[in-house]
């Protein structure tokens, strides 16, 4: 591939190329070819929209509960800024979307409305810092299950709210530097700070957090805890997972787009990516109401089981306490 500096400038549409490139409307036959040809794509854009629709609403009741109704503990600031995270992805996707297919519902040329790069980047801000705070959860439930003591007894009390506020900022970064430097700028730099992006998501973090969890699988394996303390446990395993299956395509198709671009993949990996923001407050229902199918208070209990879990109090190598509540 021609990686000349002059094809460089443009190498910021390689990511999230504007509709209009391909809709050149002389008549109105032409239009409606083009029409057609991007219905497809239309079909994805709107079962993405619903989708962010349905996790919007979702991410809201996890967001209402761990702000005002679940008891506070080290490991909620997390799930807090993780369901936060998940809420924004899903509102500037929606946003994106409905500006990015205007050009292709029009019978005319349309101009790609000003804010198209604004939300570009802010679909890729909070989709990092959802990547970096499962990373950092990973990491954190690696820590205690390998070093319970120190967890217990010199963990510092603001290492959630440190951690989580550091991860937004280095996310904030990133996004602001592919703001200026490639949607704004046009810089022939452009792909080296992608590709910056593209490493620390896809050849860092997300194996980070693999091994990670990995590692806690392995130590569960061999303890011997009680039933009810591994629901968080289960939740991450889910969420992770979901992620790799859902999350991680999207990272992929932004490195791929370096040497070709499809339409329709860039469609379906942001499709695959909403369904991974709005499928977590899901696994934390079904992993909240596992083993009690008739339990009382519904969507509320089985969650405040997942986030009140004594995983935190209790970790692995240790005594299991007789008498605790489920």
């Amino acid at each position: 591939m021609d990686r000349h500096p002059n094809h460089m400038t443009h190498d910021w549409l390689s990511v999230f190329p504007t509709p209009t490139e391909s809709l050149d409307y002389g008549d109105g036959h032409n239009g409606t070819g083009c029409f057609v040809e991007h219905i497809p794509e239309l079909l994805t854009g709107g079962l993405t929209l619903l989708t962010c629709l349905c996790g919007l609403l979702g991410n809201g009741a996890i967001l209402w509960l761990l702000g005002f109704r679940v008891r506070r503990n080290p490991f909620s600031a997390y799930l807090l800024n993780l369901a936060l995270a998940d809420t924004c992805f899903l509102l500037c996707t929606s946003a994106f979307l409905l500006m990015y297919h205007m050009p292709m519902l029009s019978r005319s040329r349309a101009e790609v409305p000003w804010a198209l790069p604004l939300f570009h980047s802010m679909v890729l801000l909070t989709y990092s810092t959802s990547l970096y705070l499962l990373t950092a959860i990973s990491v954190e439930r690696c820590v205690g299950v390998l070093w319970p003591f120190w967890c217990r007894c010199h963990r510092p009390r603001l290492l959630s709210p440190v951690v989580c506020s550091l991860l937004w900022a280095l996310a904030c970064v990133l996004a602001g530097l592919v703001y200026f430097v490639c949607d704004l700028g046009h810089s022939e730099h452009c792909w080296v700070v992608l590709g910056t992006l593209c490493f620390l998501s896809f050849c860092v973090l997300t194996p980070l957090m693999v091994v990670s969890n990995v590692i806690v699988f392995i130590k569960l394996r061999r303890s011997s805890w009680q039933h009810h303390s591994l629901r968080l446990y289960a939740a991450i395993f889910l969420t992770v997972f979901s992620f790799l299956l859902f999350g991680v395509p999207l990272s992929i198709q932004i490195f791929l787009n370096f040497f070709v671009y499809i339409n329709l993949v860039f469609e379906i990996c942001l499709l695959l990516a909403s369904v991974n923001s709005g499928i977590n407050p899901i696994i934390y229902v079904l992993v909240g109401s596992y083993g009690k199918p008739r339990l009382r208070g519904s969507v509320k209990v089985a969650l405040q089981r997942v986030f009140e879990d004594r995983a935190d109090s209790q970790e692995v190598g240790e005594t299991p306490v007789v008498g605790t509540a489920a």
